[in-house]
């Protein structure tokens, strides 16, 4: 071959190149996506009432059992819009978002696989909104004696030094003794999703255990905002056809029988219990419902829901995830004389968690459009925007998605 000097000092280059990528150094604390961590990010913190405000705050330390994500997407939960509303959980100043999703960008040397025992790796997308106590009844995968309702919440927090406690957000710090799971496999909208869905599926789950829940159960549906309607779509998918929804919007009730209800009944259109009893009962073909889900938080809707059911039915009351007042029944009418099984259900288990993901999966795959449940999308600088369309009861799901 014929060396001339150009050729020779280009080899010299190359070489000079290789050497240096070779050359060992001390092995890193934690592994990252390089060069693609700011020094800053910002918190759409709630300073107030009904108030949010982007704050920038300096990047945390990722310690060797922590994972730093790169916010992709968060859902506003009902949750959110009570704290937004009033602060009723004493928070603000408050990084709100638990049904958030992101890549992860950086990890602390010690994190390895997920909570199901998953490889995890930089990239790799994920969901977490758990942080356990001292409880090993919750914190065991497999047992699931309890849901984990006695677990700390991302985006329910107190503010601390780390600020990146919540969801919506441009990164948050997932810390030692939270969950974490890899859900590379799903894409955006169907992570934004999961949270929720987990709450249905715990549902189902505990409905299951009254032993009245079966194929062929006809089923009543109270709700039909975003809690109702997944459970619909968690019904559907496990086989169960013969859904009537109850609502008061149209709209809602419309999209229920794309989600798999049989039939509606639109309560405005019916004056007294008794009328809208006999509606329900005529959308069975004449008989109450075997089994019924409230998915309301209104305490009228609660007393309401008992005069659905037959005799020897069963009901699911999950709609109340803040103390939504007292409801009025009566005990002998309601539930002794017609022996009615009642459940209650509240967030979910690690299991329900994991689960939820192969019904999202499901449920795409038999072509119910759960994911047209996000209907807004606000970048994270018109938060307050988005917490305004969720509080008008203008959409579905709202989510704040960052570019």
């Amino acid at each position: 071959m014929d060396y001339n000097k150009d050729n020779i000092e280009e080899i010299v280059k190359q070489v000079l190149a290789g050497m240096k990528a070779t050359s060992v150094s001390p092995a890193p604390a934690a592994r990252s996506a390089s060069g693609s961590i700011p020094k800053t990010a910002r918190v759409a913190m709630l300073t107030g009432i009904e108030k949010f405000e982007l704050k920038s705050y300096p990047m945390p330390e990722v310690g060797d059992n922590d994972i730093l994500v790169k916010v992709e997407g968060c859902g506003v939960c009902g949750t959110d819009a009570h704290e937004y509303k009033r602060d009723p959980f004493g928070l603000i100043p408050v990084a709100l978002g638990h049904e958030g999703t992101g890549e992860i960008v950086k990890m602390g040397k010690n994190v390895t696989v997920d909570s199901a025992g998953k490889p995890l790796k930089v990239g790799d997308k994920v969901v977490s909104c758990m942080i356990f106590k001292d409880n090993p009844d919750i914190t065991m995968f497999d047992l699931n004696k309890q849901n984990v309702g006695g677990a700390d919440v991302y985006g329910l927090l107190p503010d601390d030094n780390y600020h990146m406690n919540g969801w919506f957000a441009d990164y948050i710090l997932i810390r030692e003794g939270s969950t974490i799971f890899n859900v590379s496999d799903l894409d955006l909208d169907s992570r934004i999703l999961i949270e929720p869905c987990a709450v249905l599926i715990h549902a189902v789950e505990r409905a299951k255990t009254t032993g009245i829940l079966r194929f062929n159960s006809r089923v009543a549906v109270q709700g039909c905002g975003p809690i109702g309607l997944i459970c619909i779509a968690v019904l559907r998918t496990m086989g169960i056809e013969n859904i009537v929804a109850v609502d008061g919007n149209a709209k809602r009730l419309e999209f229920a029988k794309r989600m798999g209800a049989d039939t509606t009944v639109n309560f405005t259109e019916h004056k007294g219990i008794e009328a809208l009893t006999e509606a329900v009962k005529d959308a069975f073909g004449g008989y109450l419902a075997d089994f019924a889900f409230q998915c309301t938080g209104n305490p009228v809707a609660h007393a309401n829901v008992y005069k659905f059911i037959r005799n020897g039915g069963g009901l699911c009351e999950l709609g109340f995830f803040i103390n939504g007042g007292d409801a009025s029944i009566n005990p002998h009418f309601d539930i002794c004389a017609k022996e009615i099984t009642t459940v209650g259900s509240w967030v979910y288990t690690l299991r329900d968690y994991a689960t939820t993901f192969d019904f999202l999966k499901r449920a795409i795959a038999i072509g119910l459009p759960i994911k047209e449940l996000i209907t807004h999308k606000y970048p994270l600088e018109q938060i307050n925007d988005a917490f305004i369309t969720n509080v008008k009861m203008e959409g579905l799901k709202i989510a704040v998605v960052n570019k």
